[in-house]
């Protein structure tokens, strides 16, 4: 399926996502200056609690991860996250 790049800059010029974007930037900045992270070392800083789930914006909140694993949860919250569907089972 083609992507609709007009769809795309629509959602992401809306109000709430700028200011989601503002409150991201904002916490690699401050991550940045207590120098947690630095340009360029593949690190990510999210959020503990997401915003999507009502976290908040505060430094407190956040946590310094390797950008694989902030990434590899693809938006999902939760216990499952992370986790394919019927993939193989780990033993115990």
């Amino acid at each position: 399926m083609p992507r609709d790049y007009k769809q795309e800059a629509k959602y992401h010029a809306s109000e709430k996502q700028k200011k989601n974007r503002a409150a991201r930037n904002k916490a690699r900045a401050a991550a940045v200056k207590a120098g947690k992270v630095k340009k360029g070392d593949g690190k990510d800083v999210g959020h503990k609690k997401s915003l999507k789930s009502g976290g908040s914006k505060s430094t407190k909140n956040t946590k310094v991860q390797s950008r694989s694993s902030n990434r590899s949860h693809g938006g999902k919250i939760g216990s499952k996250a992370g986790k394919a569907a019927g993939g193989r089972k780990g033993k115990k």
